[in-house]
């Protein structure tokens, strides 16, 4: 029998997801974009992807990945504000609340990386 050994860069699902049903919640899209943000997330939750390489990676379409995006957004599951992503304690907020959800910039428009920088100081306090 192979038993799991744990990698060193070991992220981890929180069981609470299929428990408290979050996941009855997400379509397969956001479920899918969900669980690649928490395996590619650091310490604090936070991840860099582009659109492009996300829908690449998860076979979606630029569509399907707002969609995707915009319903973890409202469940509370995630924080989005263009480039970055932070994934988001499951108690962060009720399963029927909508947090408010920053403003998106579109892809091709600049980023002011020191309001980024501010909102996550926001986040992480």
């Amino acid at each position: 029998m192979q038993l799991r050994r744990v990698p060193s860069q070991f992220s981890w699902v929180d069981q609470r997801l299929v428990r408290e049903h979050w996941i009855d919640q997400l379509s397969h899209e956001a479920c899918a974009l969900y669980l690649f943000l928490i395996t590619v997330a650091d310490a604090q939750g936070l991840s860099f992807y582009a659109d492009r390489s996300l829908c690449q990676r998860l076979s979606m379409t630029r569509d399907g990945l707002h969609q995707a995006r915009q319903a973890l957004i409202q469940r509370g599951l995630v924080a989005y504000q263009h480039p970055l992503y932070q994934v988001l304690a499951l108690d962060a907020a009720p399963r029927g609340a909508t947090p408010s959800a920053a403003p998106v910039a579109a892809d091709d428009e600049p980023v002011d990386i020191k309001a980024v920088f501010a909102r996550i100081w926001e986040v992480l306090s």
